[in-house]
């Protein structure tokens, strides 16, 4: 069994024109946005987890309000694929947790992916976290949707 977290970076800042946008921050709003999702997660989590985060600023300090060691990973910037994602964390062949810090359109062109969705239909909010969970079951993988959670709901 495994479980993967995909977690979207809270709320950043404009990109000012000619600006480079990884190096964009995280707003105030957004720090609050993180510090709830981290709050949240930090109770669920399991020992032993994998973080991964894209390196860009926003994601990076969407990841360091979990207080957790985590490790930034090219694949996961913007302008990668599902595939980058699902081959980075080895899904669904790795046993134990993995929660990913990263962008819009890669998160939810995953979910949609191991959920058998249209890309279009599986927008992923500033903030919000997606748990999913791969099982076998009677000799069939199955892909399970363990709770979606925004930080203005919490």
């Amino acid at each position: 069994m495994m479980d993967l977290i995909l977690w979207r970076h809270a709320e950043a800042e404009e990109l000012a024109e000619g600006g480079d946008d990884l190096a964009r921050a995280l707003t105030s709003r957004g720090e609050k946005q993180a510090a709830r999702m981290a709050a949240w997660l930090d109770r669920q989590l399991p020992e032993g987890l994998r973080v991964l985060a894209s390196p860009s600023r926003r994601t990076e300090q969407t990841a360091n309000a979990l207080g957790r060691k985590f490790k930034m990973r090219a694949e996961l910037l913007p302008g990668g694929t599902p595939q980058d994602l699902l081959d980075l964390v080895q899904w669904p062949r790795a046993k134990g947790t993995v929660l990913v810090v990263g962008h819009q359109p890669m998160l939810g062109q995953t979910i949609a992916q191991l959920m058998g969705l249209q890309a279009s239909e599986c927008a992923v909010r500033k903030g919000a976290v997606w748990w999913l969970r791969q099982r076998q079951r009677l000799d069939q993988s199955q892909t399970l949707l363990i709770t979606v959670q925004s930080p203005e709901f919490l």
